[in-house]
């Protein structure tokens, strides 16, 4: 038997993955808008512009599409946040500018729905929920962490819990931004504002952590 040739077997790859990936955008904007209850594999096929039966070649459930969906999510919010922890750069220019890209990244267009779809789901499917949280907050904690260890080391700070402390940060750069806009009780917030609250944010863990 003559082996296909290796271009070939690009191109299939290559309609594969596409084929894949028109799926999830489909699948994705759907339980988006009718959350994971609401959607069925019929609606999910007639969004992605497949036939039920090419749907099921890729996924065997909903569950497991659901849960496709959320590893590319975090995939995607790793590339998108090019977030500097250069050990050189001070702390003060460090976490404004970190404290700007990280709200910006959760207040984004279309974020306050998917997180609403999967702080819904987790209770019933709790590995999809560990997997989001450690794929996608946990570690941005651990990566902030190990820029303040640095800086512990250097005398610049003076922390005991670094992984307390980035923590303490994200939580607080989050303050009147992130729950009005997941709750659809504010828009996503401008920019200006933005800045505003992680300038703040920024001095109050300054306050707390810098060293004497």
């Amino acid at each position: 038997m003559v082996a296909p040739p290796s271009d070939a077997i690009d191109v299939v790859a290559e309609e594969d993955s596409s084929k894949r990936r028109q799926i999830l955008d489909g699948a994705r904007k759907v339980f988006m808008d009718l959350g994971f209850d609401g959607a069925s594999m019929n609606e999910i096929a007639r969004a992605a512009g497949v036939s039920k039966g090419t749907l099921y070649v890729y996924f065997a459930d909903k569950n497991r599409l659901f849960e496709a969906i959320v590893e590319d999510e975090a995939l995607a919010q790793g590339k998108v946040a090019m977030f500097n922890f250069d050990p050189l750069r001070d702390p003060e220019t460090t976490l404004r500018e970190f404290g700007q890209t990280y709200m910006a990244l959760m207040c984004r267009p279309g974020g306050g729905s998917w997180i609403r779809t999967v702080m819904a789901i987790a209770e019933r499917m709790p590995d999809v929920g560990r997997r989001y949280y450690a794929n996608v907050l946990e570690k941005t904690i651990s990566l902030l962490a190990e820029y303040l260890e640095v800086h512990v080391a250097s005398g610049d700070l003076a922390i005991d819990d670094c992984q307390l402390a980035a923590s303490q940060f994200m939580e607080v750069c989050k303050a009147t931004l992130f729950l009005p806009f997941v709750f659809q009780a504010a828009p996503a917030p401008s920019a200006d504002r933005i800045g505003e609250v992680v300038d703040s944010a920024t001095r109050m863990f300054l306050a707390a952590y810098r060293a004497k």
